[in-house]
C-alpha cells in the first residue's frame, strides 16, 4: 500500500492538511466550556496507568476514549514483545540516539519544524521537552507495556491528546500559514514515527550494531502500533523495512530544507548538551560532532551544525565497545530493561547546569 501512495505525490500534499480527526474532535468540544477543560487536565495528570482507562470517569464513555486500549487487529502481541526486547538490548545507545539523531533528523523537516518553533516550551525549556520525550519512549517500550498493569495506552493518550491541543492553540493564537499544512499533520507524525523506529536503527549500525531481520521487523512492527494508537493512519504506518526505506526517502525529499526555525531549534538542543555534566564522557566538541557523523553531512549542513571530523579513533572505540556490549547476554529482560529505567530516572535532564 505505501509503495503505491508515495509514488502519488498528491497523496502526502494532502496528507500534510489532516491532523487527528477523533482526538481534534474531542479537543475542541472539552475546550469549547472551561469546566469541561479543566476537569480534562485534572484527569490527565492522574492518568498513569492502562488500568484506569477502564475506571469509571469524566470521560469514561468518549469514544476515543473506550477505543484506547484496544489494539489494531493486525497487531502481533509477539512481535511487540521483541521489539520490547530488542529495545532493552540497546536502551542506553537508543535513548542517546533520541537527543543526538531522532530530534535533529525532525528539525531538518522545515515545516514541521516550524510548530515545535512557535511553541516557547521547546525552545527555551530544551530539558523539558527532552525528559517528557525519553520517559513516553521508556513507557512504550516497557515490557508487559500494553498489558493492562502496563501504562503505554495511557501515555500514548496523553500525547495524542497534548498533539491534538497543540493544534488546537496553534490554529487558534499564532499566526500559521496554511502553506505549511495542519500542525502535527499526518505527513509530519508519519515521519517522526520513523525517526524513532528506522532512523534509530541506522544510528545503532553507525554504533557498531548489527541488527537481525527479525529484531528490524520486530522494533518497526512496535512502532507501527503505537503511531497507529497515536493517531496516524494505517496508509502511513510501514509494515517493513522497505517501505519504511521508501516512505523515509519520500518525506525527506519533500520536506527537508534549511530553515532558522530549524537551525534554531537545533542549536538549543545543542547549547542543552553543553550544560550536561557527568551524562556523557564526551566534549561539547564532541558530541556535536558525533551529531554530524550519525545524521550525516547533508541533514547536518541544513541544520548548521558545525563541520568537523569525529576522530576514526573516537568512532572506532564506540564500534568495539558497543560490539562487546551486544555480545552479552541479558538473563532478565525485565529487571535489565527496571535497572536502565532506574539509572535514567537518576539523570539531571531538566535541570543541567
Amino acid at each position: 500500500m505505501i509503495n503505491k501512495l508515495i509514488a502519488d505525490n498528491a497523496f502526502l500534499s494532502s496528507q500534510r492538511h489532516v491532523g487527528d480527526v477523533p482526538a481534534d474532535e474531542f479537543i475542541a468540544r472539552v475546550f469549547n466550556e472551561a469546566t469541561q477543560k479543566k476537569d480534562l487536565y485534572n484527569w490527565l495528570n492522574e492518568l498513569n496507568s492502562n488500568m484506569q482507562l477502564s475506571l469509571p470517569s469524566l470521560f469514561a464513555d468518549e469514544q476515543l476514549v473506550k477505543d484506547t486500549c484496544q489494539l489494531p487487529f493486525w497487531a502481533d502481541s509477539k512481535l511487540m514483545a521483541k521489539g520490547s526486547a530488542f529495545f532493552t538490548r540497546h536502551a542506553t545507545l537508543i535513548m542517546n540516539l533520541l537527543g543526538l539523531l531522532s530530534l535533529p533528523y525532525c528539525y531538518a523537516a522545515a515545516d514541521g519544524a516550524m510548530v515545535l518553533y512557535l511553541s516557547d516550551k521547546i525552545r527555551n525549556d530544551t530539558g523539558k521537552r527532552l525528559y517528557d520525550t525519553a520517559e513516553f519512549v521508556w513507557t512504550v517500550m516497557a515490557p508487559g507495556a500494553f498489558e493492562q498493569n502496563g501504562r503505554a495506552f495511557a501515555a500514548i493518550l496523553k500525547v495524542r491528546l497534548m498533539h491534538a491541543a497543540a493544534r488546537y492553540y496553534t490554529l487558534k493564537y499564532n499566526t500559521w500559514d496554511s502553506a505549511w499544512g495542519s500542525p502535527i499533520n499526518q505527513e509530519d507524525m508519519a515521519g517522526t514515527n520513523l525517526a524513532f523506529s528506522l532512523i534509530v536503527m541506522r544510528g545503532l549500525r553507525k554504533f557498531g550494531i548489527n541488527i537481525s531481520e527479525t529484531d528490524r521487523r520486530a522494533f518497526l512492527h512496535l512502532w507501527q502500533v503505537i503511531g497507529y494508537k497515536l493517531g496516524i493512519k494505517t496508509e502511513l504506518l510501514p509494515e517493513n523495512g522497505k517501505e519504511a526505506y521508501d516512505l523515509e526517502q519520500a518525506i525527506r525529499w519533500r520536506q527537508f530544507k534549511a530553515s532558522e526555525q530549524g537551525k534554531t531549534l537545533t542549536t538549543s538542543l545543542t547549547d542543552f548538551f553543553s550544560k550536561l555534566k557527568n551524562i556523557t564522557p564526551l566534549s561539547h566538541k564532541e558530541t556535536i560532532q558525533l551529531m554530524r557523523y550519525l545524521l550525516g553531512d547533508d541533514v547536518a549542513n541544513l541544520l548548521d551544525i558545525p563541520k568537523g571530523n569525529l576522530p576514526d579513533s573516537t568512532i572506532h572505540l564506540m564500534q568495539i565497545t558497543n560490539t562487546f556490549k551486544d555480545l552479552k547476554p541479558v538473563d532478565n529482560l525485565h529487571n535489565t530493561y527496571l535497572d536502565l529505567y532506574y539509572q535514567f530516572k537518576k539523570t539531571n535532564l531538566t535541570g543541567a547546569k
